[in-house]
């Protein structure tokens, strides 16, 4: 060791406090970064194993090869295992719906080819195929071709090949229906007739394309039948090799791309989401990394002001600026050495417990079977390590190189220290009289040294501003959260516009019966006109019709000079839920029951910002002036309302919050400014009910203590039943416990990097003001050998406090309230128009009161240690 890197090291002694502290700061950015990066492969790592759990751990299939190619790839080097089954051929699916796929396609598999790890086969119900002559049908058979098969049904298919010319198709190809004359019409061509016995149902393969022609059935192979075309999906050791596998391998063959897999490996054609991944992951490294290069540069300024006179001692003896440079570049690889591998440690160890708190969450979120534990990648972990280290020695290399490049005599002397014109210092006569003599002699020095106290202002600027823009986020999505959670009134709703009544309740009395749901409903939404007098309705209700006619561009429908035309949802709900709901308004059961029956309503004007914001129902204003009405109710039809065909019901008008319907597909919501929905029994729907006058939607609502359990068990329930229908099947708690545990994930990594920064922020204040305390001990010494008392130098001090305090919170807290009010303006373009700007007086106060505190008590410790110092030793100290 030479004697530069001693004295070094004894000035890294002599220095503990601003040393340790120095090491904390860069514990702290090491952690940071590692953290980051562990996180990142660690989600990473969760998203691959999640897709591979849904789609296959395949990264290259080739859907039409021979024997030959199979066996190629099963002993190829670069392969890590291949799954393959037999093409066995076509057939033709008649009376099916989806004309894009008019085949079924027989897939003949081994006992170990439908494997989880690489071709997951999702059984519904049953089982699997135990021979030739078995076979598994998929779920979407009957959702999506309308052809309805159970277990146990027999099967005769005549199978064979799909040709178009002399060129044989397989599932890559697209139906060609024959309107494009350049591709020509395919023929289907069949081989030979076979027999199968239906063993089961399962889900959608995601091996099979969506635009793939024929539904894949899967069976057995036949031993004693040689297969000539089989569908191979290849797993590589080198994922990322994978394009440049398939130029050099494919030699004419089709082949897909396992993009849901490849995506979260980096090497998807998805260029977008790959780019996000690194952009935010870069975006994060650029702040953690500018904090730390701002401490620990502000850390080796602070220690070259103390050694300034001891290079300039070095230089005069014939120490080349090379060699100073090296001594301060040495400095920081040992307080590299002593932070850096304790950062990681604390990295890897404070992500670990993060993710022990919200792996739920994300299971929640995306794969239930599939837990976030925590992945330590060694590149991962060298890359945190090298960026620390480059961040250390970049902090110090930009101080050293000016230090090397100072005179001698300058050095030594210290006259570079403060430079300053009296002017500059000039205080006015007011600010004496209201700081008093110590007050002014703290601003004196505030402004003497702007550069060097620079630094504190922006490190609590900076804090400021990330704690009251991260918290204004958080408060926004809490705010969508809540109000998404406000509206809910089911947990599973089931959805479908042309289910026969008949066919909908016998499902309804089976999902019902599903685990966990305590309460269920059935209800049909049907969108009628309602016929009304004018004079009943009330001057909201007047506006609210003017309203009307300027979206339209002309007034409501009038029927006569004394009757107007309104749309009306009439919601018609099972007869227990209405008779519910009588009872919670004391409404008579055999007033509002029975074939002569009164029907409840609400009827409310709604402004556009009403439509905004949440209100209580008797906030609104009511639509009519009365509290009943008379109205004459007209199904619709596709040409408009029925004339001729309506019916008289006297309605009473209640303030209460109706059932929320089910989604109507295709509807955007209504655009009238108001609300009129009509409430009667299920047992009167065939009263208004006509065939050319359909439902808007009509389906079943439960409430589950386990909705997640709930819709597993009803999605099997629902495609064992092979409803043809179109339906939905809406999970409502799932999407509202997604918000909330997306929130939850926002807060924990929001705060935690919010602490981490703060950390790190407070490690520099604490270091700069201790520092700069310490290299004024002459200064402060000469104050109290003139006759200052220790209350009167405390009071000095308690002013530089304010000082570095109110200037931090001028700056951090307009910048910080702007930031949070175009985080609001943000997400009100996002689509979030239901929340509103909260001031953010919380997180002031809690800004202010840290930052004060922060400030103080690294001075109270300053101020204590000069205090216990002898004045004449402080004196004559040269701090070198």
């Amino acid at each position: 060791m030479n004697i530069f890197n001693k004295v070094t090291l004894q000035s890294l002694k002599k220095s503990r406090t601003r040393t340790i502290v120095t090491i904390i700061g860069v514990i702290l950015s090491t952690a940071m970064i590692t953290a980051v990066s562990t996180f990142a492969v660690s989600l990473q790592s969760y998203m691959i194993q999640g897709s591979i759990a849904k789609y296959g751990g395949w990264h290259i299939g080739f859907p039409a090869v021979d024997a030959a190619f199979v066996q190629e790839r099963v002993h190829d080097q670069a392969v890590s295992r291949t799954a393959s089954f037999e093409n066995i051929g076509y057939a033709a699916l008649s009376g099916g719906k989806n004309p894009d796929k008019p085949y079924l396609f027989i897939a003949g598999f081994n006992e170990d080819e439908a494997s989880p790890d690489t071709l997951p086969v999702t059984l519904v119900s049953g089982r699997m195929p135990d021979n030739s002559g078995e076979i598994l049908v998929p779920s979407h058979l009957a959702a999506n071709g309308g052809i309805k098969l159970a277990e146990g049904d027999t099967l005769t298919l005549a199978v064979g090949d799909r040709m178009n010319g002399n060129q044989r198709l397989n599932q890559h190809d697209a139906f060609f229906a024959g309107n494009q004359p350049e591709k020509g019409a395919e023929a289907l061509v069949p081989r030979a007739e076979r027999t199968y016995k239906v063993t089961g149902i399962y889900a959608r393969p995601a091996f099979e394309e969506s635009a793939a022609p024929g539904y894949t059935l899967i069976t057995r192979t036949d031993p004693s039948e040689r297969a000539d075309s089989f569908s191979l999906y290849v797993t590589l050791k080198h994922p990322r090799e994978v394009k440049a596998y398939a130029s050099s391998t494919a030699a004419g063959q089709s082949y897909v791309y396992n993009d849901n897999v490849l995506r979260f490996m980096g090497v998807s054609s998805d260029g977008v989401l790959t780019a996000l991944l690194y952009t935010v992951g870069g975006i994060v490294a650029f702040i953690i990394v500018t904090g730390s290069i701002f401490m620990i540069y502000n850390a080796f300024t602070i220690s070259l002001n103390e050694r300034t006179r001891q290079f300039g001692i070095l230089s005069s003896v014939g120490a080349t600026a090379k060699q100073l440079r090296n001594s301060v570049l040495f400095e920081g690889l040992c307080i590299g050495a002593a932070g850096i591998p304790v950062g990681i440690i604390l990295g890897i160890g404070s992500m670990g417990l993060v993710l022990t708190v919200v792996s739920r969450n994300f299971g929640n979120i995306l794969y239930s079977g599939v837990p976030l534990s925590l992945k330590v990648s060694v590149p991962a972990i060298a890359c945190a390590a090298a960026l620390s280290m480059v961040t250390i020695l970049i902090s110090a290399y930009i101080p050293a190189r000016k230090a090397a490049g100072t005179p001698v005599m300058e050095s030594i002397r210290q006259t570079n220290e403060v430079k300053i014109e009296a002017k500059a210092v000039k205080t006015s006569g007011w600010a004496q009289h209201i700081y008093g003599l110590e007050g002014t002699l703290a601003l004196k020095n505030f402004k003497r040294n702007k550069k060097r106290y620079r630094s504190i202002v922006l490190s609590l600027m900076l804090s400021v501003v990330l704690f009251i823009s991260a918290s204004a986020f958080v408060t926004d999505m809490k705010q969508m959260s809540e109000r998404a959670v406000a509206i809910t009134t089911y947990d599973i709703g089931f959805a479908t516009p042309s289910m026969k009544d008949s066919e909908m309740l016998a499902l309804y009395d089976k999902l019902r019966t599903a685990g966990g749901i305590y309460d269920s409903s059935y209800q049909t939404l049907m969108k009628v006109t309602g016929t009304v007098r004018a004079s009943e309705l009330s001057e909201a209700g007047n506006d609210g019709k003017a309203g009307n006619a300027g979206k339209t561009g002309a007034r409501s429908p009038v029927l006569s000079d004394e009757q107007v035309s309104l749309p009306v949802d009439l919601q018609f709900l099972d007869d227990k839920a209405y008779l519910k709901i009588l009872e919670g308004l004391g409404l008579s059961a055999a007033e509002y029951t029975g074939s002569n029956a009164k029907f409840i309503a609400v009827a409310k004007s709604v402004s556009p910002a009403d439509e905004k914001r949440l209100k209580e129902v008797d906030e609104f204003r009511n639509l009519f002036k009365s509290s009943s009405s008379t109205l004459t109710i007209t199904p619709e039809s596709k040409n408009g309302p029925k004339t001729g065909q309506g019916h008289d019901v006297t309605v009473t008008f209640v303030e209460t919050v109706p059932p929320d319907t089910l989604p109507v597909t295709g509807s955007s919501g209504s655009s009238e400014p108001f609300f009129f929905r009509v409430i009667a029994p299920y047992s009167l729907i065939g009263k208004f009910e006509t065939a050319d006058s359909p439902p808007a939607v009509k389906g079943l609502t439960f409430h589950s203590k386990h909705p997640a359990q709930s819709v597993a068990e009803m999605e099997k329930t629902i495609q064992a039943a092979q409803i043809t229908d179109e339906y939905k099947l809406y999970n409502v708690y799932a999407m509202m416990d997604e918000n909330r545990n997306m929130i939850f994930i926002i807060n924990v990594f929001a705060y935690t990097f919010i602490i981490m920064i703060s950390l790190i922020a407070i490690a520099n204040v604490f270091n700069t003001i201790s520092t700069n305390i310490k290299l004024r001990r002459r200064e402060l010494a000469m104050l109290r050998s003139v006759g200052m008392s220790d209350r009167s130098f405390q009071r000095m001090m308690n002013f530089e406090c304010a000082f570095y305090g109110m200037r931090a919170l001028l700056f951090g807290l307009p910048i910080g309230l702007a930031c949070s009010w175009l985080i609001y303006r943000g997400m009100l373009i996002g689509g979030a128009d239901q929340i509103d700007y909260i001031f953010p007086w919380a997180s002031i106060g809690i800004s202010v009161f840290s930052v004060l505190l922060i400030v103080f008590v690294t001075m109270l410790y300053s101020v204590s240690t000069i205090k216990r110092e002898n004045i004449i030793d402080a004196l004559r100290d040269d701090m070198t």
